[in-house]
């Protein structure tokens, strides 16, 4: 079986990258690297406020930002008559978000992200107002207040969008995130990428370090731990412990294309079952395959090379790298290939 494609000579430097092309597959990591804990993750906060103090740069006519400052102006005790609109453009609505920490406790600080809501052109040298920031399940978990830098460089540039800014350390956390966390009896693993040899080497490694069948896998990107008796109560000593376990990662054989670039990233162990290029009208032909006219100048691939030997092959060649992808395509489609394509 053969596949022809037309193509250039030319010379190219293709950029390998991804050791995993030679090395073998697996590679040692700790736990804590390769899976999170269930329950251990930070919160999204968002919240309504008001920047003021800019330099005419406000919103203009923005209804929301009206009614907001008249609120404001009677929570403060000025009277405005008639609830009547107020508007200025030294003052921008702007919605407020922040991450909220696992275990964030009363009193830590937070950085804010103002963003502009309204149709103020610029944030720069504003101050948020007292802002309230909830989560998910609508409670104030943090209150947000100060000055907001749009991050400017030596002669005065802006950098970022004018309508973006940020509040360093602008909020204090107002409310426990509750977590009785060194009591747990059990928590769970999940695997930042789902693999089942890797699962597996988990709960051997896992079980091995505590003596016991502890561990269990409930699939291939989450692993079960029950806290053993001499661990109750102490928790994150045991976390401490498993976290640090290293684990021989197993990585998905893949190859990763730049037409425009013609750069190769590999990863994972990737094989070449017993192919031959020539030059010339190119044809790709697996062994065993019926052959078609004899070619201009074969070179040959041992069934043991790796796909960064197939590379030097093709730079032998001289094939252009806007071919590269039929190329590998091509091997894909016979069966040579053995691995994932992608192609940027």
């Amino acid at each position: 079986m053969s596949i022809e494609l037309k193509w250039h000579t030319r010379i190219i430097v293709l950029v390998l990258a991804g050791i995993g092309a030679f090395v073998p597959c697996a590679s040692a990591s700790k736990i804590k690297d390769i899976a999170t804990v269930k329950g251990v993750r930070d919160n999204i906060l968002i919240g309504y406020g008001i920047v003021v103090g800019l330099k005419g740069t406000g919103d203009s006519s923005t209804e929301i930002t009206s009614q907001s400052l008249s609120r404001l102006f009677t929570k403060l005790g000025l009277d405005i008559q008639n609830n009547a609109a107020v508007k200025s453009k030294n003052a921008a609505a702007v919605i407020a978000t922040a991450s909220l920490p696992p275990f964030s406790r009363v009193g830590n600080r937070l950085d804010i992200t103002v963003s502009s809501i309204g149709d103020a052109s610029s944030l720069e040298g504003g101050i948020l107002l007292v802002t309230p920031l909830r989560a998910g399940d609508q409670n104030v978990y943090a209150v947000a207040q100060g000055p907001v830098s749009l991050g400017s460089v030596a002669d005065g540039t802006s950098k970022n969008f004018p309508t973006v800014g940020r509040v360093v350390s602008g909020a204090t956390v107002e409310k426990d995130v509750e977590s009785n966390f060194a009591s747990k009896k059990n928590f769970r693993l999940a695997l930042h990428q789902p693999d089942f040899t890797t699962a597996a080497r988990m709960v051997l490694l896992i079980n091995s370090e505590l003596g016991g069948k502890y561990a269990t896998a409930r699939d291939s990107g989450t692993i079960d731990v029950v806290v053993p008796f001499n661990y109750d109560g102490n928790s994150v000593e045991l976390l401490a412990l498993l976290e640090n376990v290293q684990v021989n990662v197993e990585s998905r054989a893949k190859i990763v294309l730049n037409e425009r670039t013609g750069t190769v990233v590999m990863g994972g162990s990737i094989q070449i079952l017993p192919v031959a290029l020539s030059h010339g009208d190119l044809a790709i032909e697996v062994k065993g395959a019926t052959k078609g006219s004899k070619p201009e100048r074969v070179t040959e691939i041992k069934s043991d090379t790796s796909v960064a030997d197939l590379v030097k092959a093709l730079n032998a060649l001289g094939v252009h790298p806007k071919d590269l992808t039929a190329i590998f395509q091509s091997l894909k489609e016979v069966g040579a290939l053995q691995a994932e394509l992608e192609t940027m």
